[in-house]
């Protein structure tokens, strides 16, 4: 009896890992290649689609933000136009860990940090794919 247990218990057990192991690279997809840059090296960007249709990217844990005055959100699209977006340092030091993406962009290939102030791209990810926002 103890021996039907364990053996349920593993087969169940090798049933979930496949089922993970299924879903995994969908969820690859839409994450970048780590940040690399000036001033930003390492981290990536998560896309998300939420109820109602909104794309969000969000930076990982381990995204470290940078020291610079004025970092901003910028995008760039298949057709290499750039958007620049929100402030990434908010007031009493918080920070925008994620953003909402306009509805005017079509797609997101890569997710750069800009310094609006020296004006230059302090660090930038890409997907592997572009990402539609349709």
């Amino acid at each position: 009896m103890v021996g039907r247990r364990s053996k349920l218990f593993t087969l169940v057990g090798a049933l979930v890992g496949l089922a993970l192991i299924g879903t995994t690279p969908s969820l690859a997809a839409d994450v970048t290649t780590p940040f690399a840059g000036k001033a930003v090296n390492g981290g990536t960007v998560t896309h998300e689609k939420q109820q109602g249709g909104k794309h969000v990217l969000m930076v990982s844990a381990d995204f470290q933000v940078p020291g610079s005055p004025d970092p901003h959100w910028q995008i760039v699209d298949s057709k290499g136009t750039v958007y620049l977006l929100d402030r990434l340092k908010l007031k009493d030091d918080k920070i925008n860990r994620s953003i909402t993406l306009p509805a005017y962009i079509a797609d997101v290939t890569n997710v750069q940090m800009w310094c609006a102030w020296a004006e230059v791209v302090l660090g930038e990810a890409s997907f592997s794919t572009p990402i539609a926002m349709k």
